[in-house]
């Protein structure tokens, strides 16, 4: 991007100051410092359900002015472009609002927990004509964009088989209370609101699933509510999944959000004719590679280290092996937004794209539901 320095400041709205809601915010603050090839940020407005919470966190994320009502966020002349980063079922609400309203959109996944809205959030991003993306930032690590370029050079020859997990213990407890996250209004459960991680990795390295069938359970049926008594669990906390590529590659994909240990773990392996990759969000500045081209008394896994030659780690960092963490592909992604809103080409998944995975899902839960294998499309 050229002639930044005199480029119109892009004005930032957030809604929603939890981890995410941070998250995009440190994103904001950071990405010119660390790219220095956008145009200057202004932060404008940050929204929250609690007015003094909104101004407290607006004082410490660095925006201008603070409102317990979002809808001022979005009716700020001066915001160009809105982080949406509350729960679930708000997605669909606050994004055609925007988008209504003449925003681009930075939202968070899942688009939302009803099919119909998401394809209502996708018509409404085409119809403004304005940038609509999802927060998919895992699809950002210099491991996993290196991982696909090995794929398109056949490093490991033409891939016949892939398997992907996702694993973490914050549902593990038994004894934890019941919130949000158990409610139907949220979703399936795992499917929605962790599967789509995988399936964001699956999208931007082999394209679209065709087909699945899925099976869902329930770790524990019933929680503990804040009064003491007990509620019924209504969402899935794993999930297994047998699934094609529509390029023909075999797989499965398996979640889990109740899996004591597993604190990030979303970890894929990709079988090809000439080797293997093996990549875990755990140790997301590594991944292991395996190829038959090396001689027999040589062959095994070789961990590569993450590095400057693997963009874009070295906009960070100049030194090779010290790794990048989960903020960091916020930063990334937020650059890559940046990009498309000023009309070139990123590495983004945009609501049409994910439309596809939330199309993924539904036919996963409708698997499920009806106990067979179910066409994606």
């Amino acid at each position: 991007m050229s002639g930044q320095e005199n480029a119109r400041a892009l004005g930032v709205g957030l809604i929603g100051t939890g981890f995410m809601g941070k998250c995009h915010a440190l994103a904001w603050n950071s990405v010119r410092a660390v790219f220095g090839d956008v145009p200057p940020v202004r932060l404008v407005h940050l929204g929250e359900a609690n007015a003094a919470l909104a101004s407290q966190r607006a004082a410490e994320f660095g925006f201008a002015k603070a409102s317990g009502d979002w809808r001022a966020v979005i009716n700020d002349p001066d915001v160009d472009v809105v982080s949406i980063t509350t729960p679930n079922q708000f997605h669909p609400e606050m994004a055609l609002a925007a988008l209504q309203a003449g925003k681009h959109v930075w939202c968070e996944k899942p688009m939302a927990p009803a099919f119909d809205d998401a394809k209502a959030m996708t018509a409404a991003a085409k119809q403004s004509g304005k940038v609509a993306a999802l927060g998919y930032n895992y699809i950002q690590g210099p491991a996993i964009r290196h991982i696909r370029q090995l794929l398109a050079e056949k490093i490991i020859g033409d891939v016949n088989h892939l398997r992907i997990e996702m694993d973490e213990d914050f549902m593990a407890d038994p004894d934890a209370l019941f919130y949000w996250k158990h409610a139907a209004t949220s979703g399936y459960g795992a499917l929605d609101d962790f599967a789509v991680h995988p399936l964001s990795l699956l999208w931007a390295l082999f394209g679209r699933v065709s087909r699945v069938m899925c099976d869902m359970s329930k770790p524990y049926a019933e929680r503990r509510t804040q009064d003491g008594g007990m509620k019924a669990v209504e969402t899935y906390d794993s999930a297994s999944v047998l699934l094609h590529m529509e390029n023909g590659v075999a797989g499965t994909l398996q979640v889990n959000r109740s899996a004591w240990g597993r604190k990030g773990r979303i970890a894929l392996q990709i079988f090809g004719s000439k080797g293997s990759i093996l990549f875990d969000q755990e140790r997301a500045n590594e991944f292991q590679l395996y190829v038959t081209a090396d001689r027999p008394t040589e062959q095994g896994y070789r961990t590569i280290l993450t590095a400057p030659h693997h963009d874009p780690y070295g906009r960070f960092i100049p030194a090779p092996g010290h790794g990048l963490g989960f903020n960091d592909l916020k930063i990334i992604e937020c650059h890559e937004l940046i990009k498309r809103i000023n009309g070139e080409a990123a590495r983004l998944i945009g609501f049409e794209d994910g439309l596809e995975i939330e199309r993924t899902v539904h036919a996963m839960a409708r698997s499920f539901n009806e106990q067979r294998w179910v066409d994606v499309r």
